[in-house]
């Protein structure tokens, strides 16, 4: 044996090019395994439920003619529900109407000045409950 050559084989200070070339292929199979995957699922659907309560423009609003005319508003993801109504004072009700809407499709603003832009039946709106669904 010379003074030059090594005892060890294993050479510390070799390239690790190899190896990280492996684990970089390995890496992008799988993301691209992952994307695969993500793709075939679907997609969730956010929604939220939404009770609005409509105050009467006076009290000689017909409220069965505004729960009808509320309804007429129609948009992309908007699904009307229950309808009841509540007593003010003083013999005046308001009218409490629910819906569902998918979030991505349906602005909660622009429900809102949908229903306020009926003034002839409408004093008011306000949002009693919003819960994501």
């Amino acid at each position: 044996m010379t003074e030059g050559e090594v005892l060890c084989e294993d050479d510390l200070f070799k390239s690790d090019e190899e190896e990280d070339l492996e684990k970089v292929k390995l890496q992008k199979q799988r993301l691209e395994e992952y994307y695969a995957k993500k793709k075939t699922k679907p997609a969730v659907i956010a929604k939220s439920s939404i009770l609005f309560d409509i105050k009467p423009y006076d009290s000689e609003t017909n409220l069965e003619e505004l729960e009808n005319i509320v309804r007429e508003i129609k948009m992309d993801g908007l699904v009307w529900g229950t309808c009841k109504l509540e007593p003010i004072g003083y013999g005046i009700k308001k009218l409490q109407i629910q819906c569902v809407i998918e979030d991505e499709k349906v602005s909660v603003d622009a429900l809102e000045e949908s229903i306020k832009d009926l003034e002839d039946y409408v004093q008011s709106v306000d949002i009693v409950s919003f819960n994501k669904i």
